[in-house]
């Protein structure tokens, strides 16, 4: 399904960061370097930062622009923990794993403010999250993930608001109550995955755009990487951060995972004090609906909703009108608005929701199954896999014991098969 473009798609994210914009030269020669990454997003920048740091010589190879994909598209919002849920972890792998891996998201979310801090990189952090329930018999769910918080991982931060006090965070009808996470944040992702790859550039690195892997080849002597136009890199090892666009470098990879469209709106300016009136604290929202939606003001004051989700391609039919469908579901204050950008992009889902992260021969390495959740576990994905680059594999390993099944029949009838399953939970969402 590899789609690129040369440039940033036209979001609204793209039209506020210009100024932020590198253009950087394609691959136009053979090179030899100890780690060749694949994929210029928050996962492969991550890890080119961490290696050039230790004095490895890095090559970034990225098929379109730094940022292109789902690091550069996003909500933008930071939040702890795992999209699978934590108690699938702890099935999986044990309590005190699990324990580490949720205090390990919390250490990523400090690491990638003090990465802004010492960066510099002004991306319109903002700090709070609000988790809210649509339905009534979900604001059980919402009291159970406070507790288990709480009393299994350590972490007392959380609040409850109910129904009555929810209009002081969040003015909608729509909404029966909520969950503050004062450690959660929201941020202008392409701001901040460019601010990245200045760093990563600072360090050591070299990032090449407009330049598509074609694949690989394992020898007893390293990994040959074959980049459109007949170059290559010879490299001792290789990470794969391509993510919903590995199909055409690593197909093995590809099988266990499902390139799942999904998309944003963002309204014209709609004024400070409109958008204190929708969401006062300025918080970041998502809702804890199976086909969930989330949604945030920016900083120059528009309202910026994401969701709906596509699992056969495809884009909806007057995609700004559908988003302001959406909208008006949660503010119907906002029906004379206008829509000033909408756009979609592809997130990696694996069957089960479960990360997939782990390596091969230690060559080859690899982090997907983000599952739209990518912003925070991204920064823990890096780090274990950096670890186990530098001679200390035991925590990747961890995740060795997570099974993701291929999806039968490839793309297109995995596809079939959760657009029929994502009715059935889209049904549930309204009753």
């Amino acid at each position: 399904m590899f789609r690129s473009s040369p440039q940033h798609t036209d979001t609204y994210y793209a039209a506020t960061s210009r100024e932020w914009q590198v253009q950087r030269p394609a691959l136009a020669e053979s090179l030899t370097a100890d780690v060749c990454v694949v994929g210029a997003g928050f996962f492969g920048l991550y890890c080119a930062l961490e290696l050039a740091r230790a004095g490895r010589s890095v090559v970034v190879l990225e098929a379109s622009r730094v940022g292109w994909g789902a690091s550069g598209r996003n909500g933008g919002q930071m939040i702890i923990g795992f999209p699978c849920g934590m108690q699938r972890l702890k099935g999986v792998m044990g309590y005190e794993r699990a324990k580490e891996m949720f205090d390990e998201s919390r250490r990523a979310v400090r690491q990638i403010r003090g990465l802004m801090a010492e960066q510099q990189i002004d991306c319109d952090l903002v700090e709070g999250h609000l988790e809210v329930a649509v339905l009534p018999r979900r604001v059980a769910d919402l009291t159970g993930w406070i507790d288990e918080c709480r009393t299994e991982w350590g972490y007392d931060k959380l609040e409850f608001v109910d129904k009555a006090t929810l209009p002081n965070y969040l003015n909608s009808a729509r909404y029966q109550a909520g969950i503050i996470d004062p450690e959660g944040a929201h941020i202008h992702p392409l701001k901040y995955v460019l601010g990245l790859a200045r760093a990563v550039e600072a360090a050591g690195a070299r990032i090449f755009e407009q330049s598509k892997v074609e694949g690989y080849d394992e020898g007893p002597n390293g990994v040959t990487v074959r980049v459109a136009g007949g170059v290559q890199v010879r490299c001792d090892q290789l990470v794969l951060g391509a993510n919903a666009y590995v199909d055409q470098v690593e197909r093995r990879l590809a099988s266990r995972m499902l390139p799942v469209g999904t998309f944003i709106g963002v309204t014209e300016v709609l004024g400070e004090s409109v958008c204190r009136s929708l969401i006062p604290k300025n918080h970041a929202v998502y809702d804890n609906q199976f086909i969930l939606e989330y949604f945030r003001t920016t900083a120059d004051h528009r309202l910026l909703f994401g969701g709906k989700c596509t699992y056969l391609g495809g884009t909806p039919v007057n995609l700004p009108e559908a988003m302001k469908t959406n909208i008006l579901r949660a503010f119907p204050s906002l029906k004379g608005a206008k829509m000033d950008y909408a756009w979609g992009g592809h997130i990696d889902i694996t069957m089960r929701r479960m990360p997939d992260w782990g390596r091969r021969h230690d060559r080859v390495f690899w982090a997907q199954g983000f599952c739209g959740h990518g912003v925070v576990p991204t920064r823990v994905a890096a780090t274990l896999v950096t670890e186990a680059m530098q001679g200390k594999p035991e925590r990747l390993d961890w995740f060795g014991g997570i099974v993701n099944p291929p999806f039968p029949g490839g793309e297109r009838l995995g596809g079939l098969m959760q657009a029929v399953g994502m009715g059935w939970y889209r049904v549930r969402d309204f009753v």
